[in-house]
């Protein structure tokens, strides 16, 4: 039965479906009678019977009737199908098995069912004979019309002697192949979850096993046969746990056996087999992949192919096979007819490649089911049936004997190209099962060095002789780092030129300048206390009163209580001096000062008088500090109210979450905590549910609960635990939400796999501890665990997010990639920055940092140069209102790898040896445009190309613009100071005491690093820009003695003040 090439299997071990027993012999008998001329030969009985058991994968009609009615193959058994009774010849143990079907098939199809058990050793000629006189008797007529499997040669005594029997017989024989085709070709309920079961193996292999191990094996340049990979991927097939999937093994087979391509050597056809050559991955080399899987005997399948440095044609022609392909699958619709399909594959290749036109396989596929390819259903051109809703095709496409072109450097010329997918037909368009990507830039790999390298066979690197092996000093050689460097400089420049491009074309599109993204508040306008004069309360004494209802304060001016809207103060403060009396000073908002800028109703009334300060004196202390408190809580109020009336008035509408219902389970993982926070002092976790267009998070309270819909996400990241103590699910979003009383971007839900325990001992525990050993193979094994169910909820997402309903979302988890992490500091703390395919992100501590690779300008990289032990990253955006994004002290180890991933990513990168004022560089931009393209855009960062230019220190300080008069007397002597100390250096022994003065001094970074340092110690980091300056000043001024060429601390000081005043598009570094 079922791999029931087992012949000690025990009865017990099999247990028939009963509804789907009588569901499909009813289908069985309809199909028979309703097609009985036109597939079934006009049978008046169908005689089916199975071959022995085998080890061997094959396909067989007669068994795949037996699995399609009873759910497992039944070899070495006879069965005859008449009007009103079934018939079965088998041994004792089948037998016994099938007991269980006759009463329902008596009670619901009014069909009897006849069990003939034959013993060990006899032929069971006797019972065959039984049979057979029975047929005339069940249908009343004479000769009768037997069909049979007329391609399937009887195998086995018993079988043999059946067939001899049935030829002897009085009967006219009719091939009834046609009717169980047509019969087998649209899958029930059931049919269909074992097949998408079956396809969901096939792409989890090829997802988790083939494709990680391929690049492997390139990447490390390893010597391994195909063969190997076919057995690797087989035990991933049959183990599916080795594939991250949960399904059991006992149920899931190989469709055959992997099939792994390359060299030149190419078989298209599903019975290709493996060979034990190498695999090959040389520049424009081909390799072939394709997977098939069973799920309770239904196949599936999928098929890819990966190139390797393509060569133009190679590209061209997959980029042709891919849209063929695609062709062909949206073409599988209900009522279309199978020549169609194939003839939107042809029409393709003919508008795209008319050349490639007698390359394409004759065929594009075949259905599937239990049979891995179903007779009768192949997609060629000549093929005219009908499709139906509900049919499973495996669409295969290629391109065969191609040749590389002349010049290319593969050493096989010849290549073949093949893509297959497992797809169902439906009415509202064709569902792809097997969903691993198939674009070219996920299936093209690139390994290009420099032309050194190049020429060089790479199976040379790969020998085992001494002679030819390359040594870690010849990779570090000087030539070849150079080489790299060069190639990475020409790629620089031209991400240069196409950058200034770009720019230039966005800034004439758009020429406004920066402005500030911050929401407005409340005009002056909308400030009203009263709206009405009777409405103000009258006074009963004239002193300060707080009116907590209207918002309002009244002050006594000049004989009357004057109400103000709480709103319109910017700052209240109490003061009191040595005579005991008390100042309440109160500060208004007045357009025009600082951080209060014009609103429509003050440009208005241009000319109007506003009051900006006003102060009261007391005699009563505790009176005037209550009227302060009030007056301070009262606004605190207000602002917070406004602040998130604001914060929701920007939120965008988003559409209702479709929760799940009846119609699917929702994905769900438990036991989740969230980022931001829920409010309140006791936290509990939650439950994140996937539904029909978005997620729930929900706990068991109520009022906790947020929902992230698919279309509100922008990047989806999943991090599983490695060196961090959580696992993490993180959504950035395209507009805010709220979660809780939070407006937030980001969304986290994550789950700490690891629990911070402190030995209250103190002592130190051994590393041989039975304890301690059993506690961290609990804690690794918590966090394999954990890190699986997030894994395989983030692949089912990514199933969910492939349909065609969600195909403009472009969404996919993406997952960091740890290896070209650097550490960093952000916002305020030192961070773990990590890469990811689309972004830059850091997500595992508050405040998240998330940047978006696509809308990413350029970057510099400032505080560049020899002898720096850190640097910092400056992200400057397309959208110039964005304010310039940082990345403080990142190692200088990390420069190398950071440059190396930038320029990976086509993003165009600059250094500097300062920090520049980016806020003023921007509005330069914004203000004239056309300046800065016609000055070569980007290009005034390029120290490289201003190094080149400049002829000399006073050609350098041509854009040098001083403040003042004074400034620029001192800054001149500095200059001069300057030019005496270059001009001294081959003077001996003139100004050696001076040197040796000056060498005592420390260097200007030395003072600024030990500044630094002095203020951590102190806690005064949060010393403003202007006071570190003044402090680093006096410190100059100190290290360098009066006299020779040293320099004043006034000259110090006006050299500071002058480059923070200078132009931002004309500084030049020295």
């Amino acid at each position: 039965m079922a791999d029931s090439r087992n012949s000690n299997a025990r009865p017990p071990a099999y247990e028939i479906d009963l509804k789907n027993f009588i569901s499909r012999t009813k289908a069985l008998y309809a199909h028979w009678n309703e097609h009985s001329a036109d597939l079934w030969g006009s049978a008046d009985a169908l005689a089916v019977a199975t071959p022995p058991g085998s080890e061997d994968l094959r396909y067989l009609k007669s068994s795949s009737l037996t699995t399609w009615l009873l759910g497992y193959e039944f070899p070495d058994t006879i069965m005859v199908f008449s009007p009103k009774k079934i018939h079965f010849l088998t041994s004792k143990t089948k037998a016994s098995v099938l007991e269980v079907v006759k009463k329902p098939a008596l009670d619901e199809l009014r069909i009897d069912v006849a069990i003939y058990v034959k013993a060990k050793g006899e032929d069971g000629t006797g019972l065959m004979d039984a049979i057979l006189r029975e047929l005339p008797v069940a249908t009343g007529k004479e000769p009768q019309v037997v069909g049979h499997i007329a391609r399937e040669a009887p195998e086995g005594k018993l079988l043999e002697t059946w067939n001899d029997r049935l030829k002897n017989a009085n009967f006219q024989l009719v091939d009834i192949t046609s009717g169980l085709s047509d019969l087998f070709a649209v899958k029930d309920g059931t049919e269909i979850m074992n097949v998408k079961k079956a396809a969901y193996l096939a792409y989890s292999v090829m997802k988790n096993v083939v494709v990680p191990k391929l690049e492997n094996v390139i990447d490390e340049e390893k010597d391994v046969t195909h063969s190997s990979l076919m057995d690797l991927t087989e035990k991933a097939i049959v183990e599916p746990a080795k594939a991250n999937v949960k399904l059991r093994a006992e149920n899931v087979d190989i469709c055959y056996p992997p099939i792994f391509q390359s060299g030149g050597k190419f078989d298209l056809k599903p019975s290709a087999a493996s060979d034990d050559e190498l695999l090959t991955y040389d520049p424009a080399s081909i390799i072939i992949s394709a997977v098939g899987a069973r799920y309770n005997s239904y196949c599936s399948n999928i098929a890819r192919t990966y190139l390797i440095d393509a060569t133009p044609l190679q590209s061209k022609a997959y980029e042709v096979l891919l849209k063929a392909h695609e062709a062909a699958i949206n073409a599988l619709r209900p009522g279309k007819h199978l020549n169609a399909v194939y003839q939107a594959a042809l029409s393709v290749v003919e508008k795209e490649a008319s050349e490639l036109v007698d390359k394409l396989t004759k065929s594009a596929g075949t259905g599937i089911g239990i049979e891995f390819r179903e007779s009768g259903w192949n997609i060629n051109a000549r093929n005219d049936k009908v499709l139906r809703s509900e049919m499973v095709f495996n669409v295969s496409l290629g391109f065969q004997n191609l040749e590389c072109e002349m010049e290319s450097r593969s050493k096989n010329k010849k290549f073949s190209l093949l893509l297959a997918d497992t797809v169902i037909v439906k009415e509202q368009g064709p569902e792809i099962l097997t969903k691993c990507s198939k674009s070219v830039k996920d299936v093209a790999y690139s390994f290009k060095e420099d032309e050194e390298e190049e020429e060089k066979p790479r199976k040379k690197s790969r020998s085992s002789g001494p002679e030819n092996s390359i040594t870690k000093t010849a990779l570090r050689s000087d030539d070849h780092v150079v080489s790299k460097e060069e190639l990475r400089k020409q790629h620089q420049a031209e991400l240069a030129r196409q950058k200034n491009e770009e720019t230039a074309r966005r800034l004439a599109g758009d020429s406004s300048g920066v402005g500030d993204r911050r929401s407005t508040a409340k005009t002056s306008s909308d400030l009203v206390a009263y709206k009405n004069v009777n409405d103000v309360p009258q006074p009963r004494d004239l002193m300060i009163q707080v009116d907590q209802k209207n918002e309002a304060l009244l002050l006594p001016i000049y004989g009357s209580l004057v109400p103000f809207h709480v709103g319109a103060i910017r700052t209240v403060s109490n003061q009191h001096d040595s005579n005991q009396n008390n100042y309440i000073r109160i500060i208004f908002n007045v357009p025009g000062t600082p951080f209060t800028p014009h609103d429509s109703s003050t440009l208005k009334n241009q000319g109007a008088i506003y009051l900006k300060e006003v102060s009261f004196r007391s005699k009563d202390s505790k009176h005037s500090s209550e009227v302060v408190q009030a007056i301070k809580t009262l606004r605190r109020q207000v602002n917070a109210r406004e602040s998130e009336r604001i914060e929701r008035a920007t939120l965008v509408t988003q559409e209702q979450l479709q929760l799940a219902g009846n119609k699917f389970k929702p994905l769900r993982l438990s036991d989740l905590w969230i980022r931001p926070q829920f409010s309140g002092r006791k936290r509990i976790p939650g439950t994140l549910e996937a539904h029909a267009n978005g997620f729930r998070y929900s706990t068991t309270r109520p009022h906790e609960r947020v929902d992230v819909l698919f279309a509100n996400i922008k990047h989806a990241f999943f991090q599983p635990a490695e060196k961090e103590m959580i696992t993490v699910l993180h959504f950035h979003l395209h507009n805010h939400i709220m979660v809780a009383t939070k407006k937030t971007k980001d969304v986290q839900f994550y789950v700490e796999v690891m629990d911070v325990v402190q030995s209250l001992g103190g002592g130190r525990r051994s590393a041989y501890d039975p304890d301690e050993i059993d506690e961290e193979q609990r804690e690794r094994a918590r966090k394999n665990k954990i890190n699986m169910d997030f894994n395989h909820f983030a692949n089912r997402v990514n199933d969910m997010w492939r349909q065609p309903q969600f195909a403009s979302l472009d969404l996919e988890f993406d997952q960091p990639l740890r290896e070209l992490g650097f550490y960093g500091v952000p916002h305020k703390t030192s961070a773990f920055i990590i890469p990811t395919s689309s972004c830059l992100v850091e997500i595992t501590e508050t405040p998240f940092f998330v940047v978006s690779l696509s809308e990413i300008e350029i970057v510099n990289l400032e505080r560049v140069g020899f002898g720096q032990k850190n640097f910092d990253m400056a992200i400057i955006f397309k959208d110039f209102k964005k304010d310039v994004l940082r990345v403080d002290s990142i190692p200088t180890s990390s420069l190398e790898g950071i440059k190396e991933w930038l320029d990976t990513t086509d993003i165009k990168y600059y250094e500097s040896k300062l920090n520049l004022n980016w806020r003023q560089i921007l509005k330069t931009i914004t203000d004239d445009p056309q300046s800065f393209v016609e000055e070569g855009g980007w290009e005034f960062l390029n120290l490289d190309g201003s190094d080149s230019e400049s002829g000399g220190s006073e050609e350098s300080d041509k854009g040098y613009e001083p403040s003042d008069v004074e400034v620029e007397s001192e800054s001149e002597e500095e200059d001069s100071d300057s030019a005496s100390l270059v001009e001294s250096e081959d003077e001996d022994d003139e100004d050696s005491e001076e040197e040796s003065e000056e060498e005592k001094g420390m260097t200007w970074d030395e003072l600024e690093r030990e500044a630094t340092n002095a203020d951590r110690e102190h806690g005064a980091e949060s010393d403003s820009e202007e006071e570190r300056k003044r402090r680093k000043m006096r410190a100059f001024g100190k290290s360098r003695p009066g006299g020779g060429s040293g320099r004043s601390s006034g000259g110090g000081g006006s050299s500071s003040s002058s480059m923070r005043n200078m132009p931002p598009l004309k500084r030049k570094h020295r």
